[in-house]
């Protein structure tokens, strides 16, 4: 399977190199070593998985846009105020009377103890997102359309949505990219395998992590037997495992191309999935799997030694981590 006659053919032709949507949610955190139950500040930060791949894509040069569910007041100016801070279009928001901004608490930690997160986001903006309330021309006019597992888990509504975002692209000749990202505190693995099968199933690109592929649809075993069975379950994507901090492998054809994970000094533990998530788009769309891996784990690693979810980030910066040494491993 061959990515040269998919995206890289038509940027051309769309307004968006890349959409994503789903949830955009206010992080509150308590640095490495403070406890959430005395904390007296936190640190504020807008985060969402969707929104933080479109980060790293609009520092990388894509034109990319958010679409999402947002509520009308502040907070979501708010969020609108930080989509622009990245140059990210907002053409696709929409905005909902008397609706919430999910949040979520983060109590940072190094080892023996571990980092813990704790939502509250139920009934969100996100969630109230119907069918009939997306922008679909604007969310479409794209050569790529990101969506992750989070938003399904959502509300049956938001499920809804996906499915229908998936539908429509596929319809429109608009590749899907899709970033498994479970959520165990959000819904079961048998609840995510029923939702997701069929959404995966027509995605273009598939990113998955390997706990996720074990958990969710029953996949382990060596790298290339895990890629093997993914690639079972989604027959028309170029299949992504990614391994932490092993790195990261793909199908290119029949050879299985890895690119190793990156050394780093741990910061912030959020936000690397969507960073790596973010690089192999990037190289995807230019037409080279291989090379979005090895973007992918660079930029993971620079996310996990960044403060916040979203990275800010240049292509210069991005060619100085990936340095003149490193190199596909096959």
């Amino acid at each position: 399977m061959s990515l040269e006659a998919g995206p890289a053919t038509a940027t051309g032709e769309r307004r968006f190199d890349v959409t994503t949507f789903g949830e955009a949610l206010l992080r509150l955190s308590v640095a490495d070593g403070q406890r959430l139950e005395t904390a007296g500040s936190f640190a504020v930060h807008v985060a969402g998985a969707e929104i933080n791949v479109a980060a790293a894509l609009a520092g990388l040069g894509r034109r990319v846009a958010w679409g999402g569910g947002l509520p009308d007041g502040r907070l979501g100016e708010r969020v609108l105020r930080h989509l622009r801070s990245f140059g990210i279009a907002s053409d696709c928001v929409v905005t909902l009377p008397d609706a919430r901004l999910g949040t979520y608490y983060v109590e940072l930690a190094s080892a023996p103890r571990r980092t813990d997160v704790i939502y509250d986001r139920a009934g969100s903006a996100a969630a109230r997102v119907r069918h009939h309330d997306v922008p679909w021309e604007p969310l479409l006019d794209t050569a790529v359309l990101h969506l992750t597992g989070i938003t399904p888990a959502l509300s049956a509504d938001a499920a809804a949505v996906v499915a229908e975002a998936v539908h429509r692209a596929k319809a429109a000749g608009v590749k899907v990219s899709f970033d498994v990202n479970y959520r165990a505190k959000l819904w079961s693995a048998a609840a995510a395998a029923r939702t997701l099968a069929p959404l995966i199933a027509d995605a273009d690109l598939l990113i998955c992590g390997e706990g996720d592929a074990a958990t969710v649809f029953g996949v382990s075993g060596t790298v290339e037997a895990v890629v093997a069975g993914l690639a079972r379950l989604a027959p028309k994507a170029m299949v992504v495992l990614t391994s932490g901090e092993r790195g990261a492998a793909a199908l290119v054809g029949s050879q299985l191309v890895t690119a190793p994970g990156v050394a780093v000094e741990v910061r912030d533990g959020l936000g690397a999935g969507d960073a790596l998530a973010a690089g192999v788009i990037d190289g995807w769309l230019s037409g080279s799997l291989e090379q979005g891996l090895r973007q992918g784990v660079a930029l993971a690693s620079m996310a996990l030694a960044s403060d916040g979810d979203a990275l800010v980030v240049t292509r210069a910066e991005l060619e100085g981590v990936m340095g003149e040494g490193r190199r596909v491993q096959r």
